[in-house]
């Protein structure tokens, strides 16, 4: 990874800004709720946070410790259901099973194959009915639905512009 996020997270508080709108809306549409969310690059928690407001239980992993940290700091003091992990995706192992694991521009901070290899990975935990929310470069979709159609599983995708692709497990 070229970029420093740890330095940034440890000088700028939501030095990502924002949730990422796409996410927003998607987690306003269900109505099912708790749901179990592992948010994957998590950094200081501009998804994870959100998503744990909405009502859900949320997993971040991230590289930073100091991302993970104030993530962590603003979930206790919300009392939101949120459980930080400082930890590589290259070699995390998700704890049981997940209704959405949201991966918001993380994936393409990796070559080429663990990038696809750790998307194996990951889907293996995901709930039947369950999605994977995905927003990356535009030129590593291709790459992530050459996994999905070659899992076990059945994907269906649910949604899929430029970088932005959906898809929900049979």
């Amino acid at each position: 990874m070229g970029y420093d996020y740890d330095a940034s997270y440890k000088t700028t508080p939501q030095a990502l800004g924002a949730p990422n709108q796409l996410f927003v809306d998607v987690f306003q549409s269900f109505t099912k709720a708790p749901l179990r969310v592992l948010d994957v690059g998590c950094g200081q928690g501009r998804d994870a946070l959100h998503i744990a407001r909405l009502g859900h239980s949320v997993v971040g992993i991230d590289l930073s410790p100091s991302g993970v940290a104030d993530m962590c700091r603003a979930a206790a003091t919300e009392n939101l259901d949120v459980e930080g992990r400082v930890a590589d995706i290259t070699e995390f192992v998700p704890e049981g099973v997940f209704d959405v694991v949201l991966i918001d521009r993380t994936l393409h901070m990796l070559a080429e194959t663990p990038r696809l290899f750790v998307l194996a990975r990951l889907i293996q935990h995901v709930v039947p009915k369950g999605r994977v929310l995905i927003e990356d470069e535009r030129s590593n979709i291709a790459g992530f639905k050459t996994v999905l159609q070659q899992d076990e599983s059945v994907w269906d995708t649910v949604f899929e512009k430029g970088g932005t692709l959906f898809v929900q497990k049979h």
